[in-house]
């Protein structure tokens, strides 16, 4: 794990390295100087799309990419960004499923996407607009969430687990199972997330994380009751402020939020349980309503050059499956690639990841999820 002046001295590294040479754009001899924003050169597009739009809405998680991306992409096709953000996917949804919400992206999980596909929520994906689909590791490509990848492209990806700060907890658990243990009473932050925490409760009775079966979910609401004397918190706006404040010793966390902690307290560690991790990724989709559909296109080339995408390593320590990008920061910033790539919350091992499990839509279950999160939250 990175000790987080190490950290520090990269990110200073890098911003340097850009602010002295600038981000190496592809562009031919003839073609007219980089933008620029901040003192730091912004790539040309490679290709450059045409764009008769003026403005592009974004709708986005919360802390999605640097600003600087967005930032180089207005100045490099001369429009505007108006930006949005949420927690999640559910608020996304709702959204969009009210209507008059113009949005021409939107960042998707995984699990949610089969929804917003069957609810006609988004559109299918011109592949002729899209010049980077090579960029990425298969290992994020056709996923059964979006089978040819015909309404999504990868952006950032990760899992979540559990994480400890070990210099307070003795008996450092394992697996999910192991929250349950009495020693753990009033000790656990977790994530305030219906899907996430009743799916690490199944599988710690050995059940699908996405089961439709109510028998299955009735065992499961039990087990997660028995569990509320032991979480002292909900947290999934950052659930790292609890360990650092010694409020809580363990929990769950999202792979990014426990890498931030690790940097700021090597005493906290992330570990991988015997059950398998939950595994997440999220992904750009075009809403069905979107009216600047040239300039999403161009957004979505634009934001995966390798010499674009790189920057998200600086900011935001989650999984790229962009391997153009990370090549890219291989070569010209080999210390910022180093830290990520020796880092098993960043950049799991492939048994991890062959382990892990992605949560899936639950159709007509999803009201027993709900009903059960609605009495585990009443009784916290």
């Amino acid at each position: 794990m990175t000790h987080p002046l190490h950290w520090m001295m990269v990110c200073l590294i890098v911003l340097s390295v850009q602010v002295l040479a600038g981000c190496s754009g592809v562009v031919p001899p003839a073609a007219p100087p980089a933008a620029e924003e901040d003192g730091v050169a912004c790539p040309e597009p490679n290709p450059r799309l045409e764009v008769t739009s003026t403005t592009v809405n974004l709708f986005v998680w919360v802390q999605y990419i640097p600003q600087e991306i967005y930032d180089c992409f207005e100045q490099v096709y001369g429009l505007d960004i108006n930006l949005d953000e949420y927690s999640t996917d559910e608020e996304m949804v709702t959204k969009l499923s009210a209507g008059g919400a113009n949005y021409d992206l939107v960042v998707p999980s995984d699990y949610i996407i089969d929804l917003m596909i069957r609810q006609e929520l988004i559109q299918p994906l011109d592949a002729d607009q899209l010049h980077i689909m090579d960029n990425f590791d298969p290992l994020f490509l056709d996923q059964p969430f979006d089978p040819g990848n015909l309404y999504t492209v990868p952006s950032t990806a990760g899992t979540e687990s559990i994480f400890v700060h070990t210099a307070a907890v003795e008996n450092v658990p394992q697996s999910f199972a192991d929250f349950w243990k009495p020693e753990y009473a009033g000790r656990i932050v977790m994530l305030d997330s219906p899907r996430t925490v009743i799916g690490l409760t199944l599988l710690s009775l050995g059940y699908d994380p996405s089961t439709q079966d109510p028998a299955q979910l009735e065992e499961a609401k039990a087990k997660l009751l028995a569990l509320v004397p032991n979480i002292k918190l909900f947290d999934s706006d950052s659930p790292k402020t609890a360990l650092l404040a010694g409020d809580a010793d363990l929990g769950m966390a999202w792979s990014a939020e426990a890498a931030f902690a690790s940097q700021e307290e090597p005493a906290i560690q992330y570990i991988y349980p015997s059950e398998g991790a939950i595994r997440w990724q999220v992904n750009l989709a075009i809403p069905s309503v979107a009216a600047h559909v040239d300039a999403t296109y161009a957004f979505i080339n634009y934001l995966h050059q390798p010499d674009v995408f790189w920057r998200a390593l600086v900011d935001y320590p989650n999984t790229l499956p962009n391997t153009a990008a990370l090549d890219y920061a291989q070569t010209h910033h080999p210390e910022l690639y180093e830290a990520y790539s020796q880092s098993p919350i960043t950049n799991p091992p492939a048994a991890v990841l062959a382990q892990a499990h992605f949560l899936r839509d639950v159709g007509d279950a999803l009201p027993l999820y709900d009903r059960i999160w609605t009495e585990i939250k009443g009784q916290n």
